[in-house]
């Protein structure tokens, strides 16, 4: 350019345009901004170098105005203008329409996209005369405004798409218009379609796409537009293609009702969503803020290189395309263009450090700015371990209880009406003699069955129905609840009984009838409550922070060091979870926290927790105990039902191992008939006290914790009262479980109601219960150990196949070779694997840890100190976790012991009522390691965005020795956490931030007296180390040897279980090792001289990978749950 078109750019007639500020709002550029930014652009030599100092890059957003304007490109610039040398300049709208491109503002690097009336003509000539490096190619959004071309070059990269045919109504070319149409099947040119088939308009401005459908399921179309409101889509009835216009024609591809959004920001970097499919049912699903439902997906390796062939291919760094998954494929069917993620803080974050890494990469050195690159220093998640060697984290495996709950409650009663021997039939229950049911269908059915029966005998007193009518009352009154069944809340289980039911306890009355029955046992209860949700959350928060990382971008960030890993496509992550809803919504609320995810629970459940309900993994059938389990319990029935104090022979029945916590509740017990006599006596004064709640007109209203009302808390009271004490006069000690439980949640939840001797009846059933619970998986070593192998020898097993499979060569989980420009380590990843359970999978597997043989406890102090502070727990409360961590010492030989380091880690959970005074204390997580390492922030990265925003980041302290520093989130639920440290910096206990909570969960509103929810979320404990210098081969021969010891039955199921894990054939299994195939060769891309196939030195940007999750999982299909 010459020096005077140069200085004719300060004229009166410049037009004024926005430039982004420091603090994001538009500000008007001034005189001086055009001289600070003005650069090669026509200033003399010497007032160049005057104001190098200030040089700054120039950033034009070049597009419609409401595309400028809109809420995720505000988002994008405000962080992208926190970079030190990056000045932000939108292009007005009636300039870019209406003013000549030679008074266009001028930028070093122009974001231009196309969109509904934008001149793409003068944005191509600007680009030719000023010369800017280009972040979208303009001319590649000629041909993405064409399907023809999309697909022509989707074809040409070898990208799978559905089988098409184009139809060009062009006079000039009538070979390409051959159209014969017969009732179920279009020919194009030749090429058959049968319906379903797609048809699409060439234009992709054109969003009338129609599916038609074949007669034999209806016929007729669906109409697909661009949403408006709450439609995306309507049903019509005309079954004929249409006769006007040029269109594609094309295979329907099964995708189970959803479509997959995925966005590119460069070629190593793309987040996915789905979405509920338009062709559905045309409703768009909102949630609660009336967004669209968007569902977190996780990228199969292979879909990860379709996303950077896509962004190379279209020369569109910033890039939306959508995937079909269909048949064990993926398939591309649309190529957007510029497109961004809506709505997720994450992706805002990294979407404009990515491009603001970019820019400065491609532009600092040419106008002499002091930029270094950020270097890859997180890139390996390398930590210091307790012996002050450097290890590289490759797995965590953790093993954690579901969060707090409501009531377990359950009725039984038998049953011999032909409609429910119908039903029985009709869902296949003679096949195995059992039938479970859960679906809304079914318990609906079994509703209806209720309430027809109870009209029957209210119009007929002595009509014959044999069911009692309280107990028909109950499974309407329950069933009833809430309005509406989700089958999670409540379910019914019928058992088949060749000979009817013998009496067993106080609720069966009746004399013994002849003939079959069917036993019918109702549960209900066991949801995870609010303050469930909230702590499951913010533990998977927390989890992050035990990832190393946190150098260099992170500096300051805890817990972004397994981000930084999600996002490089070297996190492995599996989320399994019993089939229990209250396991499965604790497995999708800890998946939120730890990946910084946002909106509801339901999308995450379906998308990232494997239903692991398969040979026992993580479910036990607690109707069928084992042989010891029998005894145990009668055992134990039999010491509890001594009416005189514990004997010193009675302290070593019961607790032989001379566990300290046991010991104390014998202590605080004394007698164990007098002490059930006392709570008996609680209960009844607790029902009273319920009751005459219930005569109070003040309490009519009254709405308890989590929409609970005096009635059923009443009915729970009262069923336990009468269960307790059965007509003998004995107690039944199998109810002392449900009696904590319920007095556990009310002193919690309800403790404003002000129920009298509520604390006293907490602290005898607790006392019992601490007894009970853990006796009941055995009294002896032996006992224990043989029970914990009934419970959880598959899962012990699919423990010792992830140690095994973390340090074998596998394909899963790595970019290609080939792909993997920038980042570092790309063969590298750290695999984890959560294991979601209830309370019998956590006591066995500690059990096993302890009892086992692990080490020896005369010859480990560190074991014994851990075994010491393990019989001191009382209770394995909500959120109890298991964790076992394996590091990899790069420096030793691979066939060495100490190649591996294993290190076993413990939480007894959630904070109990009165806990904190008696609580023991551990050692602390890795009490001996010494990561003082100090962080530096680089220069060209994006600062510490909490000092701006603090309505969007979450500031922690990490929690010290007291333990009592809280975890504050900001207002905006579920934003990717900025974690920022205190004043210890990065010393000391950075990795000891589990959540010491004492906030409402998001659901609590105030009202009346303060329910629904006005209870406090209780704290968790942090992790505490038992052993942190163990080797894998030490744990490894000890889960071996375990497994060998297990019985005959034990050992077959194990088999079976292992040949399921090691199957490539069965796609509900997830196996660890398998290979994604490749459908299309890798060939070697050329290299031109442009942005997308840059050869410069690699950035933190382009290694930034996806922030959605990034497990390849090539078996799921993108399967949903029927249940």
């Amino acid at each position: 350019m010459s020096k005077s078109s140069g200085q004719g750019m300060y004229n009166s007639e410049l037009p004024r345009f926005l430039i982004g500020s420091e603090g994001g709002e538009s500000r008007e550029l001034g005189d001086t901004d055009m001289r600070k930014i003005s650069g090669d652009y026509g200033e003399e030599e010497e007032e160049e170098d005057e104001d190098q100092s200030e040089r700054q890059i120039v950033v034009g957003i070049c597009s419609m105005m409401k595309k400028s304007k809109s809420k995720p490109m505000t988002e994008i610039l405000e962080r992208l203008c926190k970079f030190e040398y990056i000045t932000v300049v939108i292009f007005p709208e009636e300039v870019i329409l209406n003013e000549p491109v030679e008074k266009w503002p001028l930028c070093d690097c122009l974001i231009s996209f196309h969109s509904k009336g934008f001149a793409l003509d003068k944005a191509v000539s600007y680009a030719k005369l000023r010369n800017p490096l280009l972040i979208n190619d303009l001319d590649m959004q000629y041909f993405i405004q064409d399907r023809r071309e999309v697909y022509r070059i989707l074809q040409e990269e070898g990208i799978d798409l559905p089988r098409y045919a184009v139809l060009n109504r062009d006079p000039d070319r009538p070979e390409e218009c051959n159209l014969v149409e017969s009732e179920d099947h279009v020919e194009v040119n030749g090429e058959v379609f049968h319906k379903p088939f797609v048809e699409k308009p060439v234009s992709a401005e054109d969003h009338n796409v129609y599916i038609y459908y074949p007669t034999s399921a209806g016929g007729g179309s669906q109409r697909l537009f661009r949403k408006i409101g709450s439609r995306s889509s309507v049903y019509s009835p005309e079954s004929t293609v249409r006769k006007t216009g040029s269109y594609i024609y094309e295979e329907f591809m099964p995708t189970d009702g959803t479509d997959v959004k995925v966005y590119t920001v460069g070629p190593d970097y793309a987040h996915a969503e789905a979405r509920k499919s338009p062709a559905l049912d045309g409703k768009v699903e909102r949630d609660s803020e009336g967004k669209e439902i968007r569902y977190p997906v996780m990228l199969t390796a292979m879909e990860k290189l379709v996303a950077r062939k896509v962004c190379l291919a279209f020369k569109q760094t910033v890039c939306g395309f959508d995937l079909l998954r269909a048949n064990g494929h993926s398939f591309v069917c649309d190529v957007n263009g510029f497109s961004f993620v809506k709505n997720s803080m994450k992706y805002y974050d990294d979407c404009a450090k990515v491009l603001g890494n970019m820019v400065m990469r491609e532009l600092a050195p040419q106008l002499h700015i002091p930029w270094s690159i950020p270097m890859e220093a997180e890139d390996i998640p390398i930590v210091p371990t307790t012996s002050g060697t450097m290890m590289e984290l490759r797995c965590v495996i953790a093993v954690i209880r579901h969060g707090d709950r409501t009531p377990k409650q359950k009725m039984k009663m038998e049953v011999r009406n032909a409609l429910f021997f119908e039903l029985f039939e009709k869902y296949g229950g003679y096949k195995s003699g059992k039938l479970k049911l859960k679906k809304p269908k079914q318990l609906q059915e079994v509703l209806d069955i209720a309430r027809q029966l109870l009209a029957e005998l209210v119009l007929h007193n002595d009509c014959e129905i044999e069911e009692k009518k309280s107990k028909l009352e109950q499974l309407k009154t329950v069933l009833e609840m809430y309005g509406h069944f989700s089958g999670i809340n409540r379910k019914v289980q019928l058992t088949y009984l060749p000979n009817g039911q013998p009496k067993a306890s106080s609720e069966e009355e009746d004399a013994l009838k002849e003939g079959p029955s069917l036993l019918l046992v109702l549960k209900w209860g066991g949801e995870l409550t609010p303050a469930g949700r909230v702590q499951a959350e913010e533990l998977g928060r927390a989890f992050r922070c035990m990832y190393p990382g946190g150098q260099g971008d992170y500096a300051g960030f805890p817990g972004c060091g397994l981000l930084r890993l999600h996002s490089t496509y070297r996190h492995d992550l599996k989320i399994y979870a019993s089939d229990e809803g209250r396991v499965q919504m604790t497995a999708a609320a800890f998946a939120k926290g730890l990946l910084a995810l946002e909106g509801e629970l339901t999308p995450i459940l379906v998308q990232m927790v494997k239903s692991a309900n398969m040979n026992g993994l993580l479910d036990s059938d607690s109707d069928s105990l084992t042989d010891c389990q029998q005894r145990v319990k009668a055992r134990l029935h039999e010491i509890m039902q001594k009416n005189k104090d514990f004997s010193e022979e009675d302290y070593s029945k019961l607790a032989p191992t001379g566990s300290p916590s046991l010991v104390n509740s014998m202590g605080v017990i004394f007698n164990p008939v007098s002490t059930c006599d006392r709570v008996h006596t609680l209960i009844k004064s607790l029902t009273w006290q319920i009751c005459k709640r219930l005569e109070d007109p003040k309490s009519a209203d009254l709405q308890l914790y989590h929409s609970e009302t005096l009635e059923l808390m009443l009915q729970r009271w009262s069923k336990l009262e009468r269960d307790f004490r059965m007509k003998n006069g004995r107690y039944d000690i199998s109810k002392i479980p449900d009696i904590y439980d319920c007095v556990k949640y009310d002193t919690q939840h309800n403790s404003s109601l002000g129920l009298e001797d509520t604390l006293e009846l907490f602290r005898l059933s607790r006392a019992l219960a601490d007894i009970i619970i853990p006796q009941e998986y055995g009294i002896t070593k032996a006992e224990k150990l043989d029970i914990a192998s009934a419970y959880c020898l598959p899962l012990v097993k699919k423990i010792q196949l992830d140690l095994q499979r973390t340090h074998e060569d596998e394909a899963v989980n790595k970019l290609h070779p080939l792909y993997s420009r920038g980042v570092m380590s790309p063969g590298r990843h750290v695999r984890t694997r959560l294991y979601f359970t209830s309370e019998s999978h956590v006591h066995s597997l500690l059990n096993i840890f302890r009892y086992g043989g692990l080490l020896d406890e005369l010859k480990d102090d560190q074991w014994k100190q851990a075994m010491d502070y393990l019989s001191a727990v009382t209770e394995l409360n909500y959120m109890t976790q298991i964790v076992i961590m394996l590091y990899e010492d790069n420096n030793k030989d691979p066939s060495s012991e100490e190649r591996f380091h294993v290190e076993l880690h413990f939480s007894p959970g959630v904070k109990g009522c009165k806990d904190e005074e008696n609580a023991p204390m551990g050692f602390g997580f890795r009490p001996a390691s010494s990561e003082n390492h100090e962080m530096q922030t680089d220069p060209g990265s994006l600062e510490d965005l909490s000092q701006d925003e603090p309505d969007r980041a979450a500031l922690t302290e990490p929690i010290s020795i007291q333990r009592k520093s809280p975890l504050i989130r900001g207002r905006k639920a579920g934003s990717m956490e900025a974690l920022s440290e205190s004043n210890t910096s990065s010393r000391g206990l950075a990795y000891r931030i589990f959540p010491s909570t004492s906030r409402q969960s998001p659901e609590i509103k105030p009202s009346g007296l303060g329910f629904e929810g006005c209870s406090l979320v209780p704290s968790i404990y942090p992790l505490e180390t038992l052993h942190n210098s163990l080797s894998l081969k030490q744990v490894d021969e000890f889960l071996t040897t375990l497994c060998k010891n297990g019985s005959e039955t034990q050992f077959k199921r194990l088999k079976s279980l292992s040949a399921m894990f090691e199957s490539h054939s069965q796609p509900s299994i997830d196996v660890d090792n398998q290979e994604t195939p490749m459908s299309t060769p890798v060939q070697n891309q050329p290299a031109p001289q442009s942005l997308w196939y840059t050869s410069s030195p690699p950035s933190t940007v382009s290694s930034s990978g996806p922030s959605s999750p990034s497990l390849p999982d090539p078996s799921s299909n993108f399967r949903f749950n029927s249940e």
